[in-house]
Parts: C-alpha cells; sequence; structure tokens
C-alpha cells in the first residue's frame, strides 16, 4: 500500500538526495551494517564494554558474531544472540583495522600500527597468531634478482590496511608504498603485486558482490579495481591482474578523503572528505560525479551504504553523530482516490453555502422512514389560502371575463356587471345599415 503512494520515478532512484536524519548516542567512531541490513553497529567513546575508542567492526556473514577492535590493543569476538563475549585477542599495539574470514567467524586478519600484519585463528580457547608477509612480490625475468635498493624499499614498507576476499581463501593488503599484495591465506604466501600509488593505501572495501575493491590512497586519488578470479587453487600467479577501473579525485580543490565505500548495487561510490563537511558520490559506469550530500555542521569520517537501500550513513568527528541521508518520497494521495486532484502550488479554493454542513446518516435515513410510513389523505378538501370569512369584505369578481387582456374588450352593463365585446361592436362599418 506504502509503495502505491510513491512516484515510481522516485522508486528507481537509487543513491540518496538529501540529510533525512541524525541519530545521537554516545560518540561513535566506527560503523558498519551487517549483510541483512537491518543492524547498525556503531563503535563509540567510552564503550560499556571497553575504554578507548573503536576502530573498526566486522560481522560475521551470518550476522549472528560481531568483532569490535580498538586502541586498546584487543579484538573481541561477540556473540549478539545473547550478548556473550566468545574470544578475546590481544596484540603488541594498537589495531587499526581487523576483518572476520566470510567462510569462517573464528577466523580474523588484523592490521596493526607500527606492526606485522597477523592472521589469527580464535578455533580454541588460545587464539594462534601467524605474521603476514608485507613485501610485494616483484615481477623478474628468469635469472634475474632483486637489486639492494628494491630489497632494502621492501624491507622498509608496513602493511597499513588487510581484507579478506568474498570466499575468504585470499587476504588483500595495502602497503606504507603504495603497493597491494594478494596473499594465499592456505600457506601465506604473496602470490600477486600491484603497485597503485606512491603513498600509503589507507582502505581497501569489497563490493557486495566480492568483484570490484574500491582503494583510497594518500595521493588524494579513489580507484576502483576490478578483483581477479581466486577460486582455482592451480591459476598461475603470472595470469592474476588487478586492473584500475576508474579514478576519483576532486582537480580543482585538490581535497583529501578519509573514507570510502561501494553502493548497495556497486554501481555508485560514496567517500568522505577531510576537513570538509561534503560526502562525494560517483557513478562507476560514466566515472561521473552525480550527488554532493552536504553536512552543515561539521568534518564526517566514516561512511557506509546500506546493503538494500538507497541510504548513506556517516559518523561526525567532532560530535561522533551519525548522520543520514537518503530519498524523500512524496506520496501520491490520487492513486487512492481517482478524483482527487494534486496541485504544485496552493490555489484559493471558494466553498459552497452548505457543503461543509453536517447531517449525520442516522438523521437522514430516519427522515426517509418516516417519509414512507406516511398516510396521504386523499378525500380531505381543506380551504384554500385565499378564501375569506362572510364577515370581511369582497369585491365582486366576474369569472368569466378572468382571462380578457385588455380593460378596452370589457363592457359595464350594470352594478358589478360587465360584459365582453361582441366581435367587431364599436366599428363603423359594421354598425351602418349597409
Amino acid at each position: 500500500m506504502n509503495l502505491s503512494l510513491v512516484d515510481p520515478f522516485i522508486l528507481a532512484q537509487d543513491f540518496p538526495e538529501s540529510l533525512t536524519g541524525f541519530i545521537r548516542s554516545g560518540h561513535s567512531t566506527a560503523l558498519r551494517f551487517n549483510r541483512r541490513g537491518d543492524l547498525l553497529a556503531s563503535g563509540r567513546v567510552p564503550m560499556s564494554c571497553i575504554n578507548v575508542s573503536l576502530t573498526a567492526e566486522s560481522w560475521s556473514s551470518d550476522g549472528r558474531y560481531l568483532l569490535s577492535s580498538g586502541q586498546d590493543c584487543k579484538s573481541i569476538l561477540w556473540d549478539l544472540s545473547d550478548g556473550a563475549r566468545l574470544r578475546t585477542v590481544r596484540f603488541e599495539a594498537p589495531v587499526y583495522i581487523a576483518e572476520l574470514s566470510p567462510s569462517n567467524h573464528f577466523i580474523l586478519v588484523a592490521s596493526l600500527y607500527e606492526d606485522l600484519p597477523v592472521l589469527v585463528d580464535m578455533s580454541s580457547a588460545h587464539p594462534i597468531k601467524h605474521q603476514l608477509p608485507t613485501a610485494p612480490r616483484r615481477s623478474l625475468a628468469d635469472g634475474e634478482e632483486l637489486s639492494e635498493k628494491q630489497a632494502a624499499t621492501d624491507a622498509k614498507q608496513a602493511t597499513c590496511v588487510t581484507i579478506f576476499n568474498a570466499l575468504g581463501s585470499h587476504i588483500i593488503a595495502g602497503t606504507s608504498k603504495g603497493w597491494v599484495n594478494i596473499i594465499n591465506a592456505e600457506d601465506l604466501t604473496v602470490v600477486h603485486s600491484t603497485r597503485l600509488s606512491t603513498g600509503l593505501i589507507l582502505l581497501l572495501r569489497l563490493s557486495a558482490s566480492g568483484r570490484d575493491v574500491v582503494c583510497n590512497a594518500s595521493d588524494r586519488i579513489i580507484r576502483t579495481l576490478h578483483l581477479p578470479d581466486l577460486s582455482h587453487d592451480d591459476s598461475h600467479p603470472g595470469d592474476i591482474s588487478l586492473d584500475v577501473e576508474h579514478k576519483f579525485q576532486d582537480v580543482v580543490q585538490r581535497l583529501s578523503w578519509n573514507h570510502a565505500t561501494f553502493s548497495s548495487t556497486g554501481e555508485y561510490v560514496a567517500a568522505t572528505t577531510f576537513m570538509n563537511h561534503d560526502v562525494y558520490l560517483w557513478e562507476r559506469g560514466q566515472g561521473s560525479l552525480v550527488k554532493i550530500l552536504e553536512c552543515p555542521t561539521e568534518e564526517l569520517g566514516i561512511v557506509e551504504w546500506h546493503p538494500n537501500r538507497p541510504l548513506v550513513v556517516a559518523c561526525g568527528l567532532e560530535t561522533g553523530r551519525i548522520y543520514s541521508w537518503s530519498i524523500v518520497t512524496p506520496q501520491r494521495w490520487s492513486a487512492l482516490a481517482p478524483d482527487f486532484a494534486e496541485v504544485e502550488e496552493n490555489v484559493e479554493y471558494i466553498e459552497r453555502e452548505d457543503e461543509f454542513d453536517i447531517h449525520p446518516i442516522e438523521e437522514i435515513h430516519k427522515r426517509r422512514l418516516d417519509l414512507e410510513d406516511e398516510v396521504v389523505d386523499v378525500l380531505t378538501v381543506e380551504p384554500a389560502k385565499n378564501d375569506f370569512e362572510d364577515d370581511q369584505f369582497s369585491m365582486p369578481v366576474l369569472l368569466d371575463v378572468g382571462n380578457s387582456e385588455s380593460e378596452d374588450d370589457l363592457v359595464e352593463i350594470g352594478p358589478g356587471t360587465m360584459r365582453r365585446k361582441n366581435p367587431g361592436e364599436g366599428r363603423k362599418w359594421m354598425d351602418s345599415e349597409d
């Protein structure tokens, strides 16, 4: 019923257009929708479970488990069915980002501040940690070896962000020198490396389909990449390639980007700006900017797109509010009432005199029943309204001349007595004897 009230052209729009509201519950620092989109996880400062700010959150594929990571060097796995804390993993450095494996919620990958990234198996009560390689895999000719300069540069690299692919079979890692490494999650070897930027890789996010990756780097350029098919175990490393689809940037103001994400369909990319109040939306088909969502109060941090709806949420860096942008759908009441006329502007309406007179339906129905029960008397002759009494004065009237049209046609023959002239009376040619 509600869909019938909405303009079908608005239903076809799949990106938000205006700010619709905000949520305030503490100071939010991290946001993440679950896969169904019915729950939104928000990390706050302070939290009831930890006393420092959260930096990352990750949902399990079934939406039952939630991984929270913060600056207290811990990652906690929560069971949302009863709110119990299943596992707690402690690291040697603060956690920058941590992701659960889509195939097993007891496996996570974490990138740490100024430390090597780790793959953690939480199946047992004592988690098992495996360090991940950071040096990229360079394509060398047969017999060629790395130069001393390349080896020294690779040794200085640090992994900034790590995520799983859609199947959980590989790990995608971004380094501080602009390299993107694809690591096999089984033997922890780098199977492919591509250099995208000269600066840091700040963010990597998968699309809902798992076929594309959005990359935010410190060179103020957001890139979208086509992720190769990594499901085949016999795939040769030389056959794997990361192709850049589009580069999104602000060539006029040279803005930096805080966070980026895909839309629910993967057709759009949203990004928050550094030292600015706007959220930029780009369309991937042509690579063009389609909308700038404005926030009137503060700079925005993490931005998330709803998995099923054109709804974007972002948290403010100063107040910690969660702002939401969506589509404002005006209702079409003519869909339910065909005789209802919709007007774009106010029109002066002149009402009828009895238009808004109130007559109860019960009273109208009772009147109709009373008229049906009334007996009509056809035998009694009632006096006319113009009849006079005997003692009143009455003027004699000659009734047989009442249809006369002129006084010249009447002749007085006595007191109160008149008659009509005969045809031709008074004419000379008829009065003569001839």
